[in-house]
């Protein structure tokens, strides 16, 4: 329960369908110096409003203290992903690694069989197989299945989401008619652990930490994370400086705001006639330093490779046609997937190389890249 209306939704949907339901939040962050905000969730604020909603509908609810394993699981990763000319997605690493693994083993504790969340998405049993599947919700606007493409078929089986089978208005109206005290409450859009959306600031001061303390958690080393935060070029395709910037970390593929360059450097550095033309980040060179630019048709791509792939159907053993989302709000295109061939059986080993129909704009490492066979995952991992 993170205090929001579509947990507290989920949890007065079960109770009131006759299941024994306990409450569970997640304290995320060090609240013994009086901070009350943690980004844009995750609050004092928040575990009152989930510990408010227990009470109206009359369950248990518990807050359990999982700072360091967010710090390890989810932020660790953030800042490291970043340092590496990567963009991250804390979300799915919050759901798989957090949510329904740690979460998932602390809830048997309390002897539970499920662990329900507000996600808007689907659990189907497949009665032939004995197989989970997983599915979009039937909102397509809030359809949240492209986080939780990392899920295990034990994670998933004990999975259950509440919501996923209404749209967001009826899940409003719910929350309504019950009196629950969060019915109108705003939902979160921002990153929940970046302070005002203001990610860049947020990776300065953890890499300026990591270089102050050898012994701090970013195991790449103070020497390279100091060497991100320096300054260094910003070039064209052909590799010709047009500018600097301040540190890797700031740009993320497809981003067109904040190069600080004008629009037709690319055309007056070329010898053309000089014709405005904006300027997109293509790629980013940690080794060097790097940020390569150029026009919106350099960002076209047929191709990618992705790795830490999870199949959430067996593995396919010939290419595989689907359609692939490379972002949350990315509309899934037609593609063939194939597992590479010898890959070996862990998930962090295990890649596969997808070819879309046509070219998409801004294909971003860092970001996950998942499978689907119309509403049901098939699989999905990190685009390399």
């Amino acid at each position: 329960m993170s205090g929001g209306v579509d947990s507290s939704v989920a949890a007065a949907l079960l109770a009131e369908q006759g299941h024994d339901v306990i409450g569970l939040s997640m304290q995320l962050y060090d609240q013994s110096e009086g901070q009350t905000a943690f980004g844009s969730c995750c609050s004092l604020d928040d575990l009152h409003d989930a510990r408010r909603v227990a009470a109206a509908i009359d369950i248990p609810h518990y807050v359990l203290n999982f700072e360091r394993h967010f710090h390890e699981q989810v932020i660790t990763n953030f800042v490291q992903e970043y340092s590496s000319g990567r963009t991250p997605l804390p979300c799915a690493h919050c759901n798989s690694d957090l949510k329904f693994a740690t979460l998932a083993e602390r809830a048997r504790g309390f002897g539970a069989d499920a662990v329900a969340t507000g996600h808007y998405a689907r659990v189907e049993r497949e009665e032939a197989s004995g197989r989970v599947l997983l599915k979009r919700g039937v909102d397509t606007a809030k359809d949240q299945s492209y986080f939780l493409f990392s899920l295990t078929q034990d994670q998933l089986a004990c999975a259950v989401f509440p919501v996923g089978d209404r749209p967001k208005d009826e899940v409003r109206d719910y929350a309504r008619r019950r009196g629950l005290p969060v019915a109108n409450k705003p939902d979160s859009q921002e990153i929940c652990f970046i302070p005002d959306n203001d990610y860049r600031s947020f990776v300065d001061a953890r890499l300026e930490d990591a270089r102050l303390e050898p012994s701090g958690s970013f195991d790449r080393g103070d020497r390279r994370s100091a060497s991100l935060q320096a300054s260094g070029a910003i070039v064209d395709e052909q590799g010709r400086v047009l500018g600097t910037h301040a540190g890797i970390h700031r740009f993320t593929v497809g981003q067109r705001k904040g190069l600080g360059l004008a629009t037709h450097a690319l055309s007056r550095q070329s010898g053309e006639a000089a014709k405005a033309e904006p300027m997109y980040v293509l790629a980013l060179r940690p080794a060097d330093r790097q940020v390569v630019v150029g026009p919106r048709s350099s960002l076209e791509r047929t191709t990618l490779t992705a790795s830490g792939v999870n199949w959430i159907v067996p593995r396919p053993a010939a290419p595989l046609r689907v359609h692939a989302q490379i972002r949350h709000r990315h509309a899934a295109a037609p593609a063939t997937v194939r597992a590479f061939d010898g890959a070996r059986a862990e998930r962090a080993v295990e890649r596969a190389e997808i070819v879309f129909d046509a070219p998409q704009i801004a294909i971003t490492p860092g970001q996950a890249v998942v499978f689907y066979d119309g509403d049901t995952v098939v699989g999905g991992g990190w685009i390399d």
